[in-house]
C-alpha cells in the first residue's frame, strides 16, 4: 500500500505525492524545491512524475526533477510540456511497478485543450478541472467541454476520492451558498472546512459523493440552482450547459 499526501507550493497549489516509504510518484509537480526537501527529509526515491496539464505552477518542476532523478515524465499528448517521455490520452492506463498501481487516463478539456486525469486505487487526480465545490476556469476549452468534463467525472463511483490542484474549497463555498442557500449538506460542508483550515489542515482530498450534494458546477439541473442563476443574470434557458456557462461566468466575477 502506499500514501497520499499533499506537498503545498506557491500560494494555494498541492504537489499530490504517492509513496510507500521507499518510492515516489509526483503529480503536477509546479515548484521542484518543497518536492525535493520531502523526498531528502524522508529519505525516499523520486520514480515518476505524472502531469494533468501545460500551466507553469503544475509544470514548473519538473525539468529540474528529471534533471537530478531522470525518471518518466508522463503528461497529456494535445500540451506542450517539458520533458515527456510517455504523452497520455483517454483509454491510455499506465502502470508504476515500484508502487504496485494501475492508473487509466481520462480526457478532461475545458480548463486547457488537452487536460487529462488519472484514475486508479480508489482516486481521481484531476488538476484545474474539478475543485472543492468548484471548477476551474476557462483559459482553452469552451464551457460546453467543460461541463461534459465536470460529469465524466460525476459519473465515477461516489467514493472515488478527488484530488485536485489548488486549495479553492472555501472560497468555493462562499459562492456556492449564493448559489443554494438552504442546501443543508452544504452549510454542514462550510463548517467542517473552516475547522479543518482553522486547524492548517488541507480540506482536500474531497469524494465524488461529496461535489454531487455541494458543488453547483455539477448541480445544475437542481431547480434551487436554476432558479438562482436565472434570478441573477440574463438568459432564459434552463438546459444544464446552459446554466452552468452562466454560473462559470458569475463565478469568475464573484
Amino acid at each position: 500500500m502506499f500514501n497520499i499526501i499533499p506537498i503545498p507550493a506557491f500560494k494555494d497549489n498541492y504537489i499530490w505525492m504517492l509513496h510507500d516509504h521507499q518510492h515516489v510518484v509526483v503529480v503536477d509537480p509546479g515548484d521542484a524545491a518543497p518536492v525535493l526537501a520531502y523526498l531528502n527529509l524522508h529519505k525516499l526515491k523520486l520514480t515518476a512524475i505524472l502531469c494533468t496539464h501545460h500551466h507553469n505552477d503544475h509544470v514548473g518542476g519538473v525539468r529540474k526533477l528529471v534533471e537530478l532523478y531522470n525518471v518518466p515524465v508522463y503528461g497529456p499528448q494535445l500540451e506542450n510540456i517539458p520533458c515527456i517521455s510517455h504523452m497520455l490520452g483517454e483509454g491510455d492506463v499506465i502502470e508504476i511497478p515500484e508502487l504496485k498501481i494501475k492508473l487509466s487516463v481520462m480526457d478532461i478539456p475545458g480548463h486547457t485543450h488537452g487536460h487529462i486525469a488519472y484514475l486508479g486505487a480508489g482516486a481521481v487526480f484531476c488538476g484545474d478541472t474539478l475543485f472543492g465545490c468548484g471548477c476551474g476556469r476557462l483559459f482553452e476549452g469552451t464551457a460546453t467541454q467543460l461541463f461534459y468534463s465536470l460529469q465524466r467525472l460525476a459519473n465515477l463511483p461516489d467514493e472515488t476520492k478527488v484530488y485536485c490542484g489548488h486549495e479553492y474549497t472555501e472560497a468555493n463555498i462562499r459562492f456556492a451558498l449564493v448559489c443554494e442557500p438552504d442546501n443543508a449538506r452544504l452549510k454542514q460542508r462550510q463548517a467542517d472546512v473552516q475547522a479543518l483550515r482553522a486547524a492548517g489542515h488541507p480540506t482536500l482530498p474531497s469524494t465524488i459523493a461529496l461535489e454531487k450534494d455541494t458543488n453547483p458546477f455539477l448541480r445544475c439541473a437542481e431547480p434551487s440552482v436554476i432558479a438562482t442563476t436565472l434570478r441573477m443574470t440574463q438568459i432564459k434557458e434552463t438546459d444544464e450547459t446552459s446554466i452552468f456557462t452562466a454560473l462559470r461566468t458569475l463565478k469568475n466575477n464573484f
